[in-house]
């Protein structure tokens, strides 16, 4: 069962985490344009749609530590804390700036906008990048490398 669950677990993470990341890296580019257009708009549904399927990375990964009996390890604790920060960080500032770049389209863009937008998306992916290297290193860990 633990495979089961480790696979899932990886598999919801590659097919959800990596589009968000990859839709938000490019995002800030068409934010520069005066008007964002519809490939903004489609980067902007591609990030809130993986975000809501990306629920299922820490739930498939809650029920593989919990099968494990990992799930007090220092190094999966630290992994959880850093996952609820990179969710934080999608759910309360990357996607609302998304959409206010779009609402603005036409109008006046907030200047910095697509700076910050940038800013914030390197910092959920370096969030994602040191929980996948936690997640192979598994410092202190009995059964890890």
């Amino acid at each position: 069962m633990a495979k089961l669950l480790l696979s899932l677990h990886v598999l919801a993470a590659i097919l959800a985490i990596g589009p968000v990341a990859v839709a938000a890296s490019i995002f800030p580019r068409h934010a520069r344009q005066p008007e964002p257009g519809a490939g903004a708009a489609l980067l902007h549904r591609i990030c809130r749609g993986y975000a809501l399927f990306g629920i299922a990375v820490p739930v498939f990964g809650l029920a593989t530590g919990a099968q494990l009996g990992v799930l007090t390890d220092a190094w999966l604790i630290v992994s959880i804390v850093l996952t609820a920060i990179a969710a934080a960080v999608l759910a309360l500032a990357i996607l609302p700036g998304q959409a206010r770049v779009l609402a603005a389209a036409g109008g006046e863009v907030v200047p910095g906008a697509a700076a910050r937008l940038a800013m914030l998306t390197g910092v959920f992916n370096l969030l994602w990048a040191i929980v996948v290297v936690l997640m192979i290193v598994r410092p202190g860990s009995t059964t890890g490398a």
